[in-house]
């Protein structure tokens, strides 16, 4: 026996290190049915804080939060597209006055309305409307191309909006353009420090500010040539009251009523949209 008892401490030896070295998990039992316990009845669901089934004992639940369009090439995350939209909700207004041909048109609309020497009537409101809905009518091609060339296709995924905002501008540039001055740009050009730039080339905050100088230029003049013939009125009825001794009587009185029967035997107010949608044609 005594030559035997080495071989069974090494054997005992050797089966312990087996046992130390066998993964728990294989150490482990096999799970129970997920439904059924071991008495046959229906289990308990499990408790709100158990974790998951398959995640490992100790480790931390992980939570990720992710922005729709940051992943892509290019594009602008979610949290700057909401600042962009609300910074042009805020300028809008901006946008439409000094953008579109809203300028002109409200302006010749008001000196037709001193012209005529009733301050009240119109009212703003209505002049302001009417100008408006001109705009829209004017801008209406403008904004198709825009919609065709860089809403659509940004809706569809075509296009990122970095390049849908590129491509928006360049029809609204090339309306400002076509009414802008040389002259103007030339010196909004000096004043930037711009050597010399292709028209397809300029920067949009040089076109802006020389485009809304050319739309009040514009609108003055044809102002002035509105106030010409109710001036001449009022100097022929300041004369025939100055002549039959009516020195009293003020020339407004008798001027106004002359003004507005002039300006509808003539159509007056055709004649006057007439001319600003021929203005932006030319």
């Amino acid at each position: 026996m005594k030559p035997f008892r080495p071989f069974l401490i090494r054997l005992l030896l050797a089966w312990t290190f087996a046992v130390a070295t066998v993964p728990l998990s294989a150490q482990a039992p096999a799970p129970a049915p997920a439904n059924v316990t071991e008495a046959g009845s229906p289990a308990l669901p499990p408790p709100a804080n158990a974790a998951p089934a398959g995640a490992a004992a100790g480790t931390p639940f992980k939570l990720n939060i992710g922005l729709e369009g940051t992943g892509q090439k290019g594009e602008v995350g979610i949290a700057l597209q909401i600042v962009m939209i609300m910074t042009l909700l805020s300028v809008a207004p901006s946008i439409v006055l000094l953008m579109t041909s809203f300028t002109r048109i409200v302006i010749v609309l008001g000196f037709v309305r001193t012209a005529l020497g009733t301050p009240s009537a119109p009212s703003n409101q209505i002049v302001v409307g009417l100008s408006l809905f001109l705009t829209f009518f004017l801008m209406g091609p403008i904004f198709d191309r825009v919609n065709a060339e860089a809403v659509r296709p940004y809706l569809e995924g075509q296009i990122t909006s970095l390049e849908a905002i590129d491509r928006g501008v360049v029809p609204l540039k090339q309306f400002m353009l076509k009414q802008t001055r040389t002259r103007d740009i030339e010196y909004f050009l000096q004043l930037g420090g711009f050597g010399p730039t292709a028209v397809k080339d300029l920067p949009m905050r040089v076109v802006i500010p020389a485009f809304v100088i050319s739309e009040l230029q514009t609108a003055f003049q044809m102002g002035f040539l509105l106030f010409l013939p109710f001036l001449v009125i009022d100097f022929l009825v300041a004369s025939v009251l100055m002549a039959l001794g009516m020195m009293m009587m003020p020339p407004v009185t008798v001027a106004l009523p002359l003004k507005l029967l002039l300006f509808v035997l003539v159509d007056g107010w055709h004649l006057v949209v007439r001319s600003l949608v021929q203005s932006f044609g030319a």
